[in-house]
């Protein structure tokens, strides 16, 4: 992947990427329960007089709420990429250096800048890698989030082996050049932080 040829000492202040929290009240349930079933049916505790039938699906409604969460996150990502390729598309440098929106998603995944990572550590989020490419990898296959009704029980319970390969295959649909992250900065916000911010800049301005 050749990186993109820019002028060199400028910079780019990219719009910010602002994730939204995903509602639903059963969700952290449903994640605890999942653990525990994987747990069971990999013989690591009891049953507890559950059925093997019964424990997975447990597993498979944790699974899907995790892909329901990383659906929700990759349309943010999405609605930030759209941002980015808009703005490239308008600059002059970064249109002649051929720049889109899958030299975004390689920055966001691969080269984010500190302070970005500095508020996910802080979120507690430690790889981010791969929710941030398993949530554009699903993006790049469901327009809406997928239900028990849509997908397979082997799609949800491996989920995440699909998304990585549709991750793959998104970023090899197009050639894109690489960006270097020092000539990039973004902030990263929640969606309630953000209004905040505004907020407070309405208010001085």
């Amino acid at each position: 992947m050749a990186q993109a040829i820019l002028p060199e000492g400028a910079v780019w202040d990219l719009p910010p990427v602002i994730l939204h929290p995903f509602s639903d009240p059963a969700g952290p349930d449903q994640l605890v329960e999942s653990s525990r079933a994987h747990l069971m049916l990999e013989g690591i505790l009891p049953m507890g007089g559950l059925t093997e039938d019964e424990l997975v699906r447990r597993l498979l409604s944790g699974r899907l709420t995790e892909v329901k969460m990383l659906f929700y996150v990759g349309r943010d990502l999405e609605r930030w990429l759209s941002q980015c390729a808009e703005m490239a598309a308008r600059d002059a440098d970064l249109s002649r250096a051929g720049v889109n929106a899958a030299s975004f998603a390689d920055l966001l995944v691969e080269h984010p800048p500190e302070k970005v990572l500095a508020k996910l550590t802080k979120w507690g989020v430690s790889d981010y890698k791969s929710i941030f490419s398993r949530a554009l990898g699903l993006q790049a296959a469901f327009s809406q989030p997928p239900d028990f009704d849509f997908v397979t029980p082997a799609f949800i319970r491996h989920y995440f082996r699909f998304a990585d390969q549709l991750w793959q295959a998104r970023q090899s649909l197009q050639s894109f050049p690489a960006l270097p992250p020092q000539q990039f900065r973004f902030e990263l916000y929640a969606s309630a932080e953000y209004a905040r911010m505004l907020e407070r800049q309405w208010e001085e301005g």
